[in-house]
Protein backbone atom coordinates (compact mmCIF):
# COMPACT_ATOMS: atom_id res chain seq x y z
CA UNK A 1 0.00 0.00 0.00
CA UNK A 2 1.35 3.65 -0.88
CA UNK A 3 1.42 5.49 2.04
CA UNK A 4 0.85 9.65 2.33
CA UNK A 5 4.79 11.11 3.08
CA UNK A 6 3.39 14.43 5.16
CA UNK A 7 6.08 16.83 5.59
CA UNK A 8 5.06 19.16 9.06
CA UNK A 9 7.13 22.07 9.00
CA UNK A 10 7.36 24.43 12.29
CA UNK A 11 9.80 26.62 14.42
CA UNK A 12 8.58 28.24 17.60
CA UNK A 13 6.51 26.80 20.11
CA UNK A 14 2.76 27.94 19.98
CA UNK A 15 3.54 26.49 16.31
CA UNK A 16 4.63 22.96 18.44
CA UNK A 17 1.94 22.89 20.80
CA UNK A 18 -0.84 23.48 17.86
CA UNK A 19 1.15 21.20 15.48
CA UNK A 20 1.60 18.43 18.45
CA UNK A 21 -1.92 17.08 17.88
CA UNK A 22 -2.26 16.34 14.43
CA UNK A 23 1.98 14.79 14.26
CA UNK A 24 0.20 12.66 17.06
CA UNK A 25 -2.59 11.69 14.82
CA UNK A 26 -0.29 11.32 12.21
CA UNK A 27 1.96 8.75 13.85
CA UNK A 28 -1.08 6.77 14.94
CA UNK A 29 -1.57 6.02 11.63
CA UNK A 30 1.81 5.13 10.41
CA UNK A 31 -0.01 2.16 7.91
CA UNK A 32 -1.22 4.98 6.04
CA UNK A 33 1.29 8.07 6.41
CA UNK A 34 4.79 8.46 6.69
CA UNK A 35 5.44 11.52 8.85
CA UNK A 36 8.23 13.69 8.32
CA UNK A 37 9.30 16.52 11.19
CA UNK A 38 11.47 20.08 10.03
CA UNK A 39 11.81 22.33 13.05
CA UNK A 40 13.60 25.36 12.27
CA UNK A 41 14.10 26.02 15.69
CA UNK A 42 13.12 29.91 14.99
CA UNK A 43 12.86 29.92 19.31
CA UNK A 44 15.34 27.39 20.10
CA UNK A 45 14.76 26.88 24.17
CA UNK A 46 10.94 27.35 24.13
CA UNK A 47 10.50 25.21 21.22
CA UNK A 48 12.71 22.05 22.86
CA UNK A 49 10.05 22.52 25.95
CA UNK A 50 7.28 21.47 23.92
CA UNK A 51 9.25 18.92 21.45
CA UNK A 52 9.65 16.63 24.80
CA UNK A 53 6.33 17.18 26.27
CA UNK A 54 4.84 15.52 23.42
CA UNK A 55 7.42 13.43 22.74
CA UNK A 56 8.14 14.84 19.33
CA UNK A 57 11.20 13.62 18.04
CA UNK A 58 12.48 16.21 14.71
CA UNK A 59 13.62 14.37 11.49
CA UNK A 60 15.52 17.51 10.42
CA UNK A 61 16.80 20.29 12.70
CA UNK A 62 17.36 23.60 10.72
CA UNK A 63 18.55 25.20 14.07
CA UNK A 64 18.63 28.56 12.41
CA UNK A 65 17.87 30.42 15.71
CA UNK A 66 20.49 33.55 16.41
CA UNK A 67 20.55 36.25 18.74
CA UNK A 68 18.73 39.30 18.07
CA UNK A 69 17.80 37.52 14.62
CA UNK A 70 16.17 40.08 12.37
CA UNK A 71 13.21 39.33 9.94
CA UNK A 72 15.59 39.66 6.83
CA UNK A 73 18.31 37.14 8.27
CA UNK A 74 15.12 34.54 9.29
CA UNK A 75 13.32 34.28 6.22
CA UNK A 76 16.49 34.31 4.14
CA UNK A 77 17.34 31.01 6.68
CA UNK A 78 14.14 29.20 6.05
CA UNK A 79 13.72 30.30 2.34
CA UNK A 80 17.07 28.39 1.29
CA UNK A 81 17.39 25.74 3.86
CA UNK A 82 13.53 24.67 2.79
CA UNK A 83 14.87 24.40 -0.73
CA UNK A 84 17.30 21.32 -0.35
CA UNK A 85 14.32 19.68 2.17
CA UNK A 86 11.76 19.66 -0.26
CA UNK A 87 14.36 18.29 -2.78
CA UNK A 88 15.38 15.65 -0.91
CA UNK A 89 12.39 14.20 0.94
CA UNK A 90 9.79 15.34 -2.20
CA UNK A 91 7.36 15.00 0.35
CA UNK A 92 3.52 14.79 -1.07
CA UNK A 93 2.15 17.84 1.08
CA UNK A 94 3.90 20.20 3.36
CA UNK A 95 1.81 21.32 6.70
CA UNK A 96 2.69 24.41 7.89
CA UNK A 97 1.16 26.21 11.15
CA UNK A 98 -0.28 29.73 11.57
CA UNK A 99 1.29 33.06 10.84
CA UNK A 100 5.13 32.82 11.92
CA UNK A 101 8.33 33.36 10.04
CA UNK A 102 8.89 30.12 9.54
CA UNK A 103 5.50 29.35 7.86
CA UNK A 104 5.77 32.09 5.64
CA UNK A 105 9.40 31.55 4.23
CA UNK A 106 8.82 27.49 4.66
CA UNK A 107 5.69 28.08 2.21
CA UNK A 108 7.27 30.22 -0.23
CA UNK A 109 10.09 27.63 -0.20
CA UNK A 110 7.29 24.82 -0.97
CA UNK A 111 5.68 26.71 -3.41
CA UNK A 112 8.98 26.97 -5.58
CA UNK A 113 9.53 23.29 -5.30
CA UNK A 114 5.56 22.72 -6.32
CA UNK A 115 5.03 21.05 -3.31
CA UNK A 116 0.93 21.33 -1.90
CA UNK A 117 0.85 23.48 1.33
CA UNK A 118 -1.53 22.67 4.19
CA UNK A 119 -2.16 25.62 6.11
CA UNK A 120 -3.49 25.01 10.05
CA UNK A 121 -5.46 27.89 11.25
CA UNK A 122 -6.01 29.26 7.96
CA UNK A 123 -8.46 32.69 7.12
CA UNK A 124 -7.24 34.63 10.40
CA UNK A 125 -6.97 38.01 9.71
CA UNK A 126 -7.06 41.89 11.22
CA UNK A 127 -7.28 43.40 7.69
CA UNK A 128 -4.19 45.61 8.75
CA UNK A 129 -0.87 44.88 7.65
CA UNK A 130 1.04 45.97 10.28
CA UNK A 131 -0.91 45.04 13.70
CA UNK A 132 0.09 42.26 14.55
CA UNK A 133 3.28 42.80 12.19
CA UNK A 134 4.79 40.69 10.74
CA UNK A 135 2.32 37.78 11.57
CA UNK A 136 -0.99 39.51 9.25
CA UNK A 137 1.40 39.54 6.17
CA UNK A 138 2.30 36.30 6.84
CA UNK A 139 -0.80 34.61 6.80
CA UNK A 140 -2.28 36.50 3.88
CA UNK A 141 0.64 35.12 1.71
CA UNK A 142 0.58 31.67 3.23
CA UNK A 143 -3.08 31.39 2.25
CA UNK A 144 -2.52 32.76 -1.33
CA UNK A 145 0.61 29.76 -1.39
CA UNK A 146 -1.78 27.27 0.34
CA UNK A 147 -3.84 24.01 -1.59
CA UNK A 148 -5.54 22.95 1.33
CA UNK A 149 -7.38 25.57 4.51
CA UNK A 150 -7.70 23.67 7.74
CA UNK A 151 -9.83 26.81 9.21
CA UNK A 152 -10.98 26.96 13.17
CA UNK A 153 -14.09 28.53 12.56
CA UNK A 154 -16.73 29.77 10.34
CA UNK A 155 -15.23 33.40 10.40
CA UNK A 156 -12.44 31.84 9.06
CA UNK A 157 -13.69 30.35 6.60
CA UNK A 158 -15.64 33.07 5.48
CA UNK A 159 -12.53 35.49 5.30
CA UNK A 160 -11.12 32.40 3.02
CA UNK A 161 -14.21 32.95 0.78
CA UNK A 162 -14.08 36.93 0.80
CA UNK A 163 -10.65 36.95 -0.09
CA UNK A 164 -11.22 34.78 -3.61
CA UNK A 165 -10.27 31.26 -2.02
CA UNK A 166 -13.04 28.62 -3.04
CA UNK A 167 -11.43 25.26 -3.19
CA UNK A 168 -9.95 22.98 -0.29
CA UNK A 169 -11.20 25.25 2.61
CA UNK A 170 -11.94 22.38 6.10
CA UNK A 171 -13.47 23.98 9.05
CA UNK A 172 -11.57 21.70 11.57
CA UNK A 173 -11.93 23.70 14.66
CA UNK A 174 -8.39 24.70 16.24
CA UNK A 175 -5.74 22.25 17.57
CA UNK A 176 -4.57 24.35 20.56
CA UNK A 177 -7.91 23.18 22.28
CA UNK A 178 -6.83 19.73 21.26
CA UNK A 179 -3.22 20.29 22.81
CA UNK A 180 -5.08 21.63 25.81
CA UNK A 181 -7.53 19.34 27.00
CA UNK A 182 -4.47 16.89 26.01
CA UNK A 183 -2.28 18.66 28.50
CA UNK A 184 -5.10 19.17 31.25
CA UNK A 185 -5.81 15.30 31.46
CA UNK A 186 -2.48 14.22 31.51
CA UNK A 187 -0.18 16.40 33.44
CA UNK A 188 -0.65 18.22 36.78
CA UNK A 189 1.86 21.02 38.07
CA UNK A 190 2.61 21.96 41.87
CA UNK A 191 1.93 26.25 41.00
CA UNK A 192 3.41 26.77 44.97
CA UNK A 193 7.07 25.81 43.38
CA UNK A 194 6.44 29.37 41.52
CA UNK A 195 6.16 31.60 44.59
CA UNK A 196 3.02 32.33 44.15
CA UNK A 197 0.51 33.08 47.39
CA UNK A 198 -2.03 30.72 47.80
CA UNK A 199 -4.66 33.63 49.50
CA UNK A 200 -4.19 36.09 46.65
CA UNK A 201 -6.52 36.27 43.02
CA UNK A 202 -3.50 35.48 40.19
CA UNK A 203 -3.49 38.28 37.09
CA UNK A 204 -1.27 36.32 34.86
CA UNK A 205 0.02 38.44 32.50
CA UNK A 206 2.31 37.41 28.93
CA UNK A 207 3.41 40.06 26.49
CA UNK A 208 5.65 39.79 23.38
CA UNK A 209 4.51 41.04 20.23
CA UNK A 210 6.43 43.40 17.97
CA UNK A 211 3.85 46.07 17.85
CA UNK A 212 3.90 46.17 21.89
CA UNK A 213 7.85 46.74 22.08
CA UNK A 214 8.77 50.53 23.68
CA UNK A 215 5.90 52.64 24.55
CA UNK A 216 3.02 50.17 24.50
CA UNK A 217 4.99 47.65 26.93
CA UNK A 218 5.87 50.76 29.25
CA UNK A 219 2.02 51.48 29.27
CA UNK A 220 1.10 47.95 30.05
CA UNK A 221 3.93 47.99 32.59
CA UNK A 222 2.51 51.12 34.47
CA UNK A 223 -1.44 49.18 34.34
CA UNK A 224 0.10 46.28 36.19
CA UNK A 225 1.34 49.22 38.85
CA UNK A 226 -1.87 50.73 39.19
CA UNK A 227 -3.55 47.60 39.53
CA UNK A 228 -1.20 46.41 42.68
CA UNK A 229 -1.52 49.56 44.37
CA UNK A 230 -5.44 49.71 44.09
CA UNK A 231 -6.04 46.14 45.07
CA UNK A 232 -4.12 44.34 47.76
CA UNK A 233 -5.84 40.93 47.56
CA UNK A 234 -4.20 40.49 44.38
CA UNK A 235 -0.98 39.33 43.00
CA UNK A 236 0.32 39.47 39.20
CA UNK A 237 2.41 36.76 37.84
CA UNK A 238 4.31 37.40 34.67
CA UNK A 239 6.35 34.35 32.27
CA UNK A 240 8.81 37.19 30.64
CA UNK A 241 9.68 36.25 27.10
CA UNK A 242 13.53 36.07 26.23
CA UNK A 243 13.57 38.67 23.84
CA UNK A 244 15.42 41.68 24.78
CA UNK A 245 13.15 44.17 23.49
CA UNK A 246 10.63 42.70 26.25
CA UNK A 247 13.35 41.75 29.22
CA UNK A 248 14.87 45.19 29.37
CA UNK A 249 11.42 47.06 29.38
CA UNK A 250 9.63 44.57 32.11
CA UNK A 251 12.50 44.73 34.24
CA UNK A 252 13.05 48.18 34.53
CA UNK A 253 9.51 49.00 35.26
CA UNK A 254 8.48 46.16 37.70
CA UNK A 255 11.50 44.62 38.94
CA UNK A 256 11.09 44.90 42.79
CA UNK A 257 7.33 45.51 42.17
CA UNK A 258 5.15 44.04 45.89
CA UNK A 259 3.25 41.40 44.69
CA UNK A 260 4.43 41.57 40.91
CA UNK A 261 6.47 38.50 40.62
CA UNK A 262 8.61 38.13 36.88
CA UNK A 263 9.31 34.92 36.19
CA UNK A 264 11.35 33.21 33.13
CA UNK A 265 9.65 31.69 30.59
CA UNK A 266 7.54 28.45 31.15
CA UNK A 267 7.03 25.21 29.88
CA UNK A 268 3.34 24.26 28.38
CA UNK A 269 2.74 22.07 31.40
CA UNK A 270 3.29 24.51 34.64
CA UNK A 271 1.88 27.71 31.52
CA UNK A 272 -1.22 25.82 31.58
CA UNK A 273 -1.82 24.92 35.29
CA UNK A 274 -1.08 28.65 35.87
CA UNK A 275 -4.03 29.46 33.38
CA UNK A 276 -6.06 27.21 34.77
CA UNK A 277 -5.40 28.99 38.48
CA UNK A 278 -5.84 32.13 37.25
CA UNK A 279 -8.42 34.45 38.25
CA UNK A 280 -7.97 37.13 34.69
CA UNK A 281 -5.29 37.03 31.85
CA UNK A 282 -3.78 39.88 30.48
CA UNK A 283 -2.35 38.79 26.79
CA UNK A 284 -1.20 39.72 23.83
CA UNK A 285 -0.61 36.14 22.47
CA UNK A 286 -2.99 34.43 19.69
CA UNK A 287 -3.06 31.12 21.41
CA UNK A 288 -3.61 32.28 24.85
CA UNK A 289 -6.91 34.07 23.76
CA UNK A 290 -7.98 30.59 22.23
CA UNK A 291 -6.85 28.57 25.34
CA UNK A 292 -8.43 30.26 28.15
CA UNK A 293 -11.78 30.18 27.54
CA UNK A 294 -11.66 26.82 27.55
CA UNK A 295 -10.87 27.07 31.44
CA UNK A 296 -12.96 29.45 31.84
CA UNK A 297 -11.25 32.31 32.66
CA UNK A 298 -11.56 35.92 31.10
CA UNK A 299 -9.08 36.93 28.81
CA UNK A 300 -8.29 41.01 28.55
CA UNK A 301 -6.14 41.17 24.82
CA UNK A 302 -3.36 44.01 24.88
CA UNK A 303 -3.76 45.02 21.22
CA UNK A 304 -6.09 47.13 19.72
CA UNK A 305 -7.43 44.93 17.06
CA UNK A 306 -7.25 40.56 16.74
CA UNK A 307 -7.67 38.23 14.24
CA UNK A 308 -9.54 36.05 16.57
CA UNK A 309 -12.93 38.34 16.66
CA UNK A 310 -14.88 35.32 17.49
CA UNK A 311 -13.93 35.93 20.70
CA UNK A 312 -14.86 38.80 21.50
CA UNK A 313 -18.05 38.19 19.76
CA UNK A 314 -18.68 35.74 22.22
CA UNK A 315 -18.10 37.19 24.80
CA UNK A 316 -14.82 35.47 26.22
CA UNK A 317 -12.53 37.96 25.24
CA UNK A 318 -12.43 41.78 25.73
CA UNK A 319 -9.69 44.14 23.47
CA UNK A 320 -7.95 46.29 26.02
CA UNK A 321 -5.27 47.76 24.19
CA UNK A 322 -2.11 49.16 25.60
CA UNK A 323 -3.26 52.43 26.89
CA UNK A 324 -2.54 52.23 30.93
CA UNK A 325 -5.96 53.82 31.67
CA UNK A 326 -7.96 50.95 29.62
CA UNK A 327 -6.06 47.91 30.93
CA UNK A 328 -7.11 49.50 34.41
CA UNK A 329 -10.31 50.29 34.12
CA UNK A 330 -11.12 46.70 32.25
CA UNK A 331 -9.48 44.70 35.15
CA UNK A 332 -10.78 46.52 37.91
CA UNK A 333 -14.54 45.92 36.07
CA UNK A 334 -14.04 42.08 35.63
CA UNK A 335 -12.45 42.84 40.14
CA UNK A 336 -15.17 44.49 41.12
CA UNK A 337 -17.90 43.24 39.40
CA UNK A 338 -19.02 39.83 40.01
CA UNK A 339 -21.54 39.57 36.95
CA UNK A 340 -19.35 41.04 34.86
CA UNK A 341 -16.80 38.01 35.85
CA UNK A 342 -19.40 35.73 35.12
CA UNK A 343 -20.56 36.52 32.12
CA UNK A 344 -17.06 36.43 30.38
CA UNK A 345 -15.89 33.02 32.48
CA UNK A 346 -18.85 31.00 31.64
CA UNK A 347 -19.05 32.40 28.14
CA UNK A 348 -18.73 29.47 25.55
CA UNK A 349 -15.18 29.38 23.71
CA UNK A 350 -15.64 29.04 19.89
CA UNK A 351 -12.39 27.67 18.73
CA UNK A 352 -13.46 23.92 19.27
CA UNK A 353 -14.21 20.40 20.58
CA UNK A 354 -10.79 19.07 20.92
CA UNK A 355 -11.11 17.18 17.63
CA UNK A 356 -9.73 19.24 14.87
CA UNK A 357 -6.43 17.01 14.57
CA UNK A 358 -8.35 14.48 13.57
CA UNK A 359 -10.64 16.32 11.22
CA UNK A 360 -7.41 17.51 9.33
CA UNK A 361 -5.64 13.99 8.86
CA UNK A 362 -9.50 12.75 7.87
CA UNK A 363 -8.94 15.51 5.43
CA UNK A 364 -5.47 14.48 3.79
CA UNK A 365 -6.65 10.65 3.90
CA UNK A 366 -9.97 11.44 1.82
CA UNK A 367 -8.47 14.22 -0.59
CA UNK A 368 -4.81 13.00 -1.16
CA UNK A 369 -4.50 9.45 0.02
CA UNK A 370 -7.65 7.78 -1.17
CA UNK A 371 -7.56 9.04 -4.45
CA UNK A 372 -4.26 6.84 -4.83
CA UNK A 373 -6.39 3.76 -4.83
Amino acid sequence: MQKLKVLSVFGTRPEAIKMAPVIMKLQQQSDLFISIICVTAQHREMLDQVLELFNIKPDIDLDIMKHNQDLWSLTSDVLLKMKDIYQNINPDIVLVHGDTTTTFAASLSAFYSKTPIGHVEAGLRTFNRYYPFPEEINRVITDALSSFYFAPTDRAVENLQKSGITNGIHKTGNTVIDALIHTVDNHAYNLAQLGLNPGLKTILLTSHRRENFGEPLHNICKAVKVLVEQNKDIQVVYPVHKNPNVQSTVYSELNNTDRVLLIDPLNYVPFVNLMKSSYIILTDSGGVQEEAPSLGKPVLVLRDTTERPEAIESGTVKLAGSNTDKIVKNTQLLLDSDYEYEKMAKAVNPYGDGLAAERIVNVLKEQLLIPLY
